[in-house]
Parts: structure tokens; sequence; C-alpha cells
């Protein structure tokens, strides 16, 4: 076991290897699970009180001389009294941006950052340029190493000639970035496309109620494996979501890895981590003017106004895209090197010295 340990202070519940096999695990902990692996490292997580194999509680490990503190600048304090004289990491996935709420844990912890100099990991450059901004209006924070080392994708998941189904859709991201309109969208496409069926996984961190649609298949948290399973079949990973930007985008990377392309929208990392203009489609001030007053509806209470947008022409550039990649247009989608494994876990090497 390497002198590496990765301290999680805010996951809703522990976790481990077994929970990606079993489902319901979202990206920051499955990529903590899978660097942890590779690196043979530690993980201790503030909510666990019994030990299971490298995942233990917090104080439950001695002689440890790195130290990667996940999402929370504010736990820096506690990681430095549990394991003094470790060299700190901070490695950040949520949007963290000037004036954001995640910026003001930053400015919370500022005199921590002053103090302990961690160097700070970022899982996409798009994240990394609103971390460095963020840093930046914090006197003394701007001298912070920020750095970009992204999520892995295993090296094992690839195509492998699973027939494509080129009326099947899927949506497996947290259903807070953008499941109600991408419901409202997925509607307007079956009434041009009556065969469209959208199956639905949800990683099951964050409650959405299922609601009786035509053509939605809610299949809630899913192992892993049964995850890569029904996006190797899809035409398409649909994700229009502009609500919440993704700072990385696992879900598209592992789309890309099993050969699948996917529909989403030019915000976030999107554009760094799919690098395929025919997936990507611009958000316009309509479809944010739509969604601002509707964002915490139920799907039955979206509908007539998701019916009004419609025939306003709001969902054309979607059903224009889906009807031209089942007629012969799919975009060819390939599994992305920089994001392997085995490619991350030397970059995490090289990082820490290990």
């Amino acid at each position: 076991m390497t002198p590496l340990l990765f301290f999680d202070p805010l996951c809703p519940r522990p976790y481990g290897e077994a929970s990606l096999r079993a489902g319901g695990l979202a990206g920051t902990e499955a990529s903590t699970v899978r660097i942890a692996e590779a690196l043979d490292a530690w993980v201790a997580q503030h909510n666990r009180t019994t030990a299971e194999g490298r995942y233990r509680p917090p104080g439950a490990v001695a002689h440890v001389r790195h130290v990667v503190v996940l999402r929370d600048p504010r736990a820096l304090r506690d990681a430095a009294r549990l394991f003094p004289g470790a060299r700190l990491t901070l490695w950040v996935h949520d949007r963290i941006e000037p004036g954001s709420s995640r910026a003001r844990w930053f400015s919370a912890a500022a005199a921590e950052l002053r103090r302990l100099g961690p160097d700070i990991v970022c899982v996409s450059d798009y994240q990394r340029e609103r971390v460095a901004a963020t840093l930046a209006r914090l006197p003394g924070c701007g001298r912070l190493a920020v750095r970009r080392i992204y999520n892995p994708v295993d090296d094992a998941i690839l195509p492998d000639g699973t027939p494509v189904d080129p009326a099947k859709l899927v949506f497996f991201s947290s259903p807070n970035k953008g499941l109600g309109y991408a419901l409202d969208a997925f509607r307007a496409l079956r009434r041009r496309m009556p065969d469209l069926h959208l199956s639905v996984g949800n990683p099951g961190y964050k409650s959405f109620a299922a609601a009786d649609l035509a053509g939605v298949e809610w299949l809630g948290s899913l192992p892993h494996a049964r995850v890569l399973e029904e996006s190797r079949a899809a035409l398409c990973a649909f994700n229009p979501n502009f609500v919440i930007p993704e700072t990385f985008g696992l879900v598209f990377a592992e789309a890309h890895a099993v050969g699948t392309p996917v529909l989403t929208h030019d915000c976030g990392a999107a554009r760094e981590v799919l690098g395929d203009e025919e997936q990507l489609l611009p958000v316009r001030l309509a479809q944010r003017a739509y969604e601002a007053p509707l964002h915490r509806l139920a799907p039955p209470w979206r509908a007539l106004p998701a019916r009004l947008a419609d025939r306003c022409g709001l969902f054309d550039p979607y059903i224009e895209r889906i009807e031209r990649w089942r007629a012969g247009g799919r975009p060819r989608a390939r599994p992305d090197a920089r994001f392997r494994l085995s490619v991350v876990a030397a970059e995490w090497r090289n990082h820490l010295g290990i």
C-alpha cells in the first residue's frame, strides 16, 4: 500500500470498490475508487465507522505522506490535523467560479489555503480556469498551483459490436442535471418519431419522482456494467443539459468509450471532452428563459408549457439532429486515450511523486 490517502469529507454514505459493481455511485466517488485502486491508496470517508479493505474511517491510517482532500477546501484543516506532516492536495470536482456557492467555500478556507499551500487538481481545463480565477480574488491564494488531471475511464471499457437500436436514447446523469428539460424535449421528439424510447437511470444521490410518460423507461440505480450495456445499444446519450454545466462529464467519456455519441449542449466541459461539433448544440436564450421558471416542477406540471414551447420550435434542434442521425448521419464515437485509467493514474503518480 502506498503512503497515499484520499480523504472524502462530503460523501452522503460510505462507498468502496463493491459500490461500483452494485450501482448508485456518483462520478466523483467512482473516480476516487478507480484512482485509489490503481494507485493502491487508502481512502478515508468522514461517515465511515468500519474498515473495508483500503476504505477506512478517518484517523484509522498511519504513516501517510500524501493526502488528497476531495472537493471541500474547508476540510484541509482536518486533514492537516489528522495527518501532520503529509503533503496536501485538494482535488475539486464541482463547478467553482467567482461568486458561486462553492467559491464561498474557498473564501471561508482562505486562511488554511494560505497556511497549508496545497496543490489543487481540477478535472478539466474548463474547471481549472475558473478555479484559478476564484483563487486570484483571494489575497495570498493566487500563488497556489492549479493543474488539470482528467477523471478516468477503465481501460477495459471499449466498443464490443453490440447492435445499435436507432429508436433508443439513454439518460444516465444525475436528475438535477437537466432531466426535467430532457423529458420535455423527448416528448417533442416522440411526437415526430413515435417509436423512440428513453431509458433513464439515476445514480441515486438525487431523488426524482418517476412519472408515467409514454416511451420512458425508469431504470433506477444500476450497476455500472448495466449502464454500459444500456449505453452500447443506444443511438445516443441524450443529455440536453445546460442547467448545471458538467465540470468533466464522466457519462460523456464513458459513452464515447463504448462507441455511443452524445447529444448535449456546448457548455461546461462538454466541448473539451467530446471534441465534436456534431454532438454539441448552442445554448439559446429562449431555452434558458423557458427552463428558469419550470426548473423545480415535476414532469406532469411541465406538460402544457412543453407543448406550447414545442409549437414555438424550442425543441427543433434536437428533432433535426436525431432525425439526421437516424437517417445515417450518426457520428462516430470512440474511446479517448486522454481519459484511460492507465494514463490518468500515471499523471497522478507524476503529480504526487510516488
